[in-house]
Order: C-alpha cells, then sequence, then structure tokens
C-alpha cells in the first residue's frame, strides 16, 4: 500500500571545469561515497543515487528536466562542493519541477591544521561555493530545504529523512486519487472545499462516486472471501462474545467484513489510495462503515468522515511521511473537554479511529449508533497508547490551503471509560487547552484532523513548504498576540505573491 523501495532522490555535487581533472575526479568520489552513505543509514528512507557532477548549463538542464519527468524519483539534493558558477544553474532551476533540497556540507568535517596547503583549499570550497548556489536560488525564488552540517553525523541524516518522508508524501499527493462516496454532510461549512484548487495546487483529484456504486460492490463480495476474513478478525482482536462464533450478532460480523472486501475491491479497481463517506448517505449499506474503515487506515489509506476530501488527503499524507516509523497516524476528531489542571481533549468519532495509534490489542465489538438510520455497527474499541505527537488539519481560505499544526501530548485517561464504546485518544495540547484552543479556532482550524504520534511538526512543516501551503504551528513557545500578527502578516503575503 506505501512502498519506499521504488523512490530515490538524486544527489549532485555541482563544480566547473576550472579546477582540472584530478579535482572533479576527487569530486565524484566524494559525492558518490555521501550518496552511499546516506542510502545506508537507518534513517534515510529512500535510496539516494549519485548523478554526475555538473560543470556546465547545458548538463545541468538536462539533469533536471530528467529528474522532473522521472516516476522514481521524489526531488533533488544539491551541493557545491567546490565553487560552481551559479548562472550555470539558472535554465535547471527553471526546468525543475520536483522538490529542491540544498545540503551544504563539506567533505571533511575537520581542518587538517598542519597539512592544510592551497590544494585542499581549492577542492574543498563548499563555504563559498554553496553561497554562490544559494543566491540564485533565492535571487529565482526557488522553494528548497537547506541543510547545513556534516554529511556523516546521524542528525544531519535524521534532518535530511524528514525532508525526504515529506517529498514522498508530496511524490504521492500528486497522483492520488480519493474517492468520494455520497456527498459533504449536509451544511457543514469546513469539510466543503474548492477541488478543482486543490488538484491544481496540490495534485490529488477528489472524485465523485453514488454510494450505490460502492453497494454493488459489497453485493458481490462471495461468502468464502468473508469466512476468510472473519478468520482473520477473530486471529487478530479480542472479539466481543456475541460477534464471535455461535453469537448472537455473529451475522453483524460478517456483514463488516463483507463491507471491508467490498470497498477495499472498489478502492483498488479505482486506484484510489484515500476515500470519504458520510451517515447521512447510506443507502444500500447495512451499517455505517466502522471496522472497515478503521482497518484500511491501517493499511495506510486516507480517509475522512462526513465527505471531509481535505482529512482524507492528510491523513494520507501523512501515512506516507510516518511509514515504518511507529506511533501511527489517524483520523481524528476533537470531541469533548476536560476543562482542569491545563485543560485535555477527549478525542474519538463515531467509529473511524485507526488501530495503528492503540495501546494493546483493539477488541471488536458492536453497540447501537443513534444516527444513520441503520443497523448497529461493528468497530475497534481502544484506547490510543500515551505519546508525544502532532494534531493537524487542512483548510481551504479564499486565496490559499493552511496546514495547521498543534504539538499534543497523548496521555493516559485519567480513570476508565467503561461506557464509551468507541476508539479514542486523549490529549493535552502545548502550550495549554485555553492558549491552543483560542488559537486552532482564530486560525479557522477544523474539528476533523489528523492525530500522528509518529510524524512530527518538522515533517509537516517540510511538506507544506514543498506544497506551497501556508503553515502555522501551535507549541509550547506559541503567544496568543504572535500567533495573531502572524496570521496578519500572512495575509498580507498570500494577497501580495502571485504578484511576485
Amino acid at each position: 500500500m506505501i512502498d519506499f523501495g521504488s523512490l530515490e532522490a538524486w544527489f549532485v555535487a555541482g563544480s566547473q571545469h576550472l579546477y582540472g581533472p584530478e579535482t572533479l575526479l576527487q569530486v565524484e568520489e566524494h559525492a558518490a561515497t555521501i550518496a552511499r552513505t546516506l542510502t545506508a543509514s537507518p534513517r534515510v528512507p529512500v535510496k539516494i543515487v549519485c548523478k554526475p557532477v555538473m560543470t556546465n548549463s547545458d548538463a545541468i538542464q538536462q539533469l533536471c528536466l530528467d529528474a522532473s519527468r522521472a516516476k522514481n524519483c521524489i526531488g533533488l539534493i544539491t551541493w557545491m562542493h567546490t565553487f560552481s558558477p551559479a548562472r550555470m544553474w539558472i535554465a535547471g532551476l527553471k526546468s525543475l519541477d520536483k522538490p529542491l533540497m540544498h545540503l551544504h556540507t563539506q567533505f571533511n568535517d575537520l581542518l587538517p591544521w598542519s597539512t592544510i596547503d592551497m590544494n585542499f583549499m581549492n577542492l574543498n570550497q563548499s563555504a563559498h561555493g554553496d553561497r554562490e548556489f544559494g543566491f540564485i536560488s533565492t535571487r529565482m525564488r526557488i522553494k528548497r530545504k537547506i541543510v547545513v552540517g556534516f554529511w556523516g553525523d546521524p542528525g544531519i541524516h535524521v534532518e535530511i529523512g524528514c525532508w525526504l518522508r515529506a517529498a514522498s508524501a508530496w511524490h504521492d499527493a500528486r497522483q492520488l486519487k480519493i474517492a468520494r462516496f455520497g456527498d459533504n454532510m449536509r451544511n457543514v461549512a469546513v469539510t466543503e472545499g474548492n477541488k478543482v484548487d486543490a488538484e491544481m495546487k496540490l495534485g490529488y483529484s477528489v472524485n465523485g462516486y453514488g454510494i450505490g456504486d460502492l453497494a454493488k460492490s459489497v453485493k458481490g463480495v462471495t461468502d468464502a472471501e468473508i469466512g476468510k476474513l472473519v478468520a482473520n478478525y477473530d486471529d487478530s482482536y479480542a472479539v466481543a462474545e456475541p460477534l464471535r462464533a455461535g453469537g448472537s450478532q455473529r451475522d453483524s460480523l460478517r456483514e463488516s467484513a463483507r463491507i471491508e472486501l467490498g470497498l477495499r475491491r472498489f478502492l483498488e479497481e479505482s486506484g484510489s489510495c484515500g476515500f470519504t463517506d458520510t451517515f447521512e448517505d447510506l443507502h444500500g449499506l447495512a451499517q455505517l462503515p466502522g471496522m472497515a474503515v478503521q482497518r484500511l487506515m491501517a493499511d495506510g489509506y486516507g480517509f475522512g468522515a462526513e465527505g471531509d476530501w481535505k482529512a482524507a488527503a492528510l491523513v494520507r499524507a501523512v501515512k506516507v511521511m510516518g511509514h515504518g516509523l511507529a506511533g501511527g497516524a489517524s483520523f481524528m476528531e476533537d470531541y469533548t473537554y476536560h476543562l482542569r489542571n491545563g485543560g485535555q481533549v477527549l478525542g474519538a468519532h463515531m467509529l473511524e479511529v485507526c488501530p495503528s495509534i492503540a495501546e494493546g490489542i483493539p477488541s471488536a465489538e458492536i453497540h447501537p449508533l443513534a444516527i444513520g438510520g441503520k443497523n448497529d455497527p461493528v468497530r475497534l474499541v481502544f484506547t490510543a497508547a500515551a505519546r508525544s505527537a502532532v494534531n493537524a488539519c487542512v483548510v481551504e481560505l479564499a486565496d490559499r490551503f493552511r496546514l495547521i499544526v498543534n504539538k499534543v501530548k497523548v496521555v493516559e485517561p485519567e480513570h476508565p471509560l467503561p461506557r464509551l464504546p468507541v476508539a479514542r485518544a486523549v490529549w493535552e495540547p502545548e502550550p495549554d487547552l485555553k492558549i491552543a484552543a483560542t488559537a486552532w479556532i482564530s486560525a479557522g482550524g477544523s474539528h476533523h484532523t489528523v492525530l500522528s504520534p509518529a510524524v512530527t511538526s518538522e515533517h509537516l512543516e517540510n511538506f507544506a513548504d514543498i506544497a506551497g501551503m501556508e503553515y502555522l504551528l501551535i507549541d509550547r513557545d506559541t503567544s496568543l498576540a504572535n500567533f495573531a500578527k502572524e496570521q496578519r502578516w500572512n495575509d498580507v503575503y498570500y494577497h501580495l505573491a502571485p504578484g511576485f
């Protein structure tokens, strides 16, 4: 469902013929060593492919055109080992349609004080070669990530890996299809938006399907397929007694399996890696998809309830960024508060919270759902594991998309929740509930979010920067006065930016 194995980033060193073939050979060897080291690092999620040293405009432009066309290339990492006159890069940078990182490093981490000579100085000129490249990138208003430090340090690998995960999510978003079953929840504002604008600016397409199309796929599932999946449920979860073999509501578990299989087949056949539904349009389904949605999210699909396609796209992006990292990610909703001791949020949804964030083994249960007018739905019930996390949403304003991120701490509930039959998470927002909620609401933040302990605010900031989205962070350093000023400054910037 999510596979980094076929993805790669291209690493290219810049130089010039002025230094002669011997120096260029050393530059090539050093670049290859750095690329091999980064590829071997467990903190770097994709293969780093070393490209030939760039020494002229034609080669640079061809490299950038090739990178833009290559289906498995997620971005370019540049490094000016020596001085590479920046006018050579103009045509190439204008042609580049992939994310760009500028790695400001040098091959040696220490100065060889007793042996340093002019040969060493001529070879190791990153200190000013990268400044030349930085100037032309800024002069051309080229968006890029700048990473500074020794290429062999694990901390630099973390920073590079973080950006590469965001670039992978952007690569995925540009070909992402979201299936929207039914329409938006009636009269709700924040889950609506301009889907054409999203496709133009963010790459992904949102495609509407009648719920009858899904019902037809569900109806086509065979009893043998259902039996095999239900056996998997029995092995994977603590199945409540009424849902066990011979139990009074075993057929409801089978119906949940039927919905999962039909939904999964529909998404695969339509090439969709994200989807939405709404409890106001369930015609042809016996129950609101609950466990089916939860399990599909656990496999990497994006999801948004009540037609919220922006949430589905963000869930998918966070799933891609967090692939292989511990902690998981889930569609979430700020549901209700505990207003003492700094404040806590109880997050949940009707049914659809991903078990990738669970503490322990979820239980498969069936309970009434007094909304939607369908049979009692099956769902996985659990409490999210306590750990640091981010809670984020994307909203559409008149002239831009805005990504809002709040750093939070998921905590153990103070007391058991024996009568709450849904998956849930309890968290403490930074810096506290009063400031965090005020800032979130002032920024127009949605009630639908993505909660993830796997990714960090840095992942999301990188993604927003690559995607050209506005980024607002709420953390322990947030002051409401400064947050309000940031929004006002951003309003001016995004009003003027199209004219730059």
